[in-house]
């Protein structure tokens, strides 16, 4: 038995989109647990037909069906979908059961309300990198979730990358920290491409470069015992190119745009989940 079925002797995921087939994948894929004992539910039978067919996993396509087999449930649904998912699983839930919720915008204490009392709930916020095992998710424990719960859910997704302990208030600027991020991440890269092509490379030529350079000044810095600002200065010569470009970047406030950003997905982050009903 594998470490990971010590925490989960069966999983079903209601939901069947990207980031419930990268954790099927990083976990029943890779031989972490055994396909008999997880199950997927969706509504739409092609794709469950898909993952049954490639990992070997059970399917239903009856949500309280999932919820019966298996004693650690993962919600991947629409966030427009779950209260009609909640209320169809609810008869099924017991005490024995454990609720993954990886929705955004649906607190702890929205789940709370259409499921039994004191149902342990642990609440992600994972991203979409997720799908090539470099995912990173916050993770927060709801009232009634036992230490095991929360280090349970902590292994699950470090399958598919990094997960960290937050609260559950932090989950906000996780959103626009990592879950968010990727985004940032492209565009920073489509300049790149951009600037290079201004400079007058060729498109092909540029936009190569500019990918080979983010991905290894990352694994650079992810294998590093020293700090970023470290690697930064050890690339930057004193009156030499580098340092030409970043006194520019500071001179046009380059910091205070990224920062900015990341409060303005913070803040639309509590905004729409006030509208969902946070």
């Amino acid at each position: 038995m594998s470490s990971l079925e010590s925490f989960f002797p069966s999983l079903g995921f209601l939901g069947a989109g990207n980031m419930a087939g990268a954790l099927l994948r990083g976990t029943a894929g890779r031989g972490l647990l055994s396909p008999e004992r997880v199950w997927a539910c969706d509504v739409i039978a092609d794709k469950l037909q898909a993952l049954q067919q490639e990992l070997k996993i059970q399917v239903t396509g009856e949500p309280a069906s999932l919820v019966r087999q298996a004693r650690s449930i993962v919600l991947a649904v629409k966030p427009q979908d779950l209260l009609a998912v909640l209320d169809a699983i609810r008869g099924a839930v017991t005490p024995d059961h454990l609720i993954v919720s990886i929705i955004a915008g649906k607190a702890i204490a929205t789940l709370a309300e259409h499921l039994p009392a004191l149902t342990r709930i642990v609440r992600v916020m994972p991203n979409t990198p997720a799908l090539i095992g470099l995912g990173a998710a916050g993770v927060a424990a709801g009232p009634h979730a036992t230490a095991r719960d929360l280090e349970a859910t902590l292994e699950l997704f470090r399958a598919v990358g990094i997960a960290t302990q937050v609260e559950e208030r932090d989950l906000d600027a996780v959103t626009a920290l990592s879950g968010s991020g990727p985004a940032y991440v492209y565009r920073f890269m489509e300049i790149l491409v951009e600037a290079g092509v201004a400079l007058g490379l060729k498109p092909e030529v540029a936009a190569p470069l500019a990918l080979q350079t983010v991905l290894g000044a990352a694994q650079m810095a992810r294998e590093s015992p020293e700090s970023l600002s470290e690697l930064r200065r050890r690339v930057t010569s004193p009156g030499g190119t580098t340092a030409a470009a970043l006194a520019k970047f500071e001179e046009l406030g380059l910091a205070e745009v990224l920062k900015a950003g990341l409060a303005a997905a913070r803040d639309r982050s509590i905004e729409l989940a006030k509208q969902s009903g946070y």
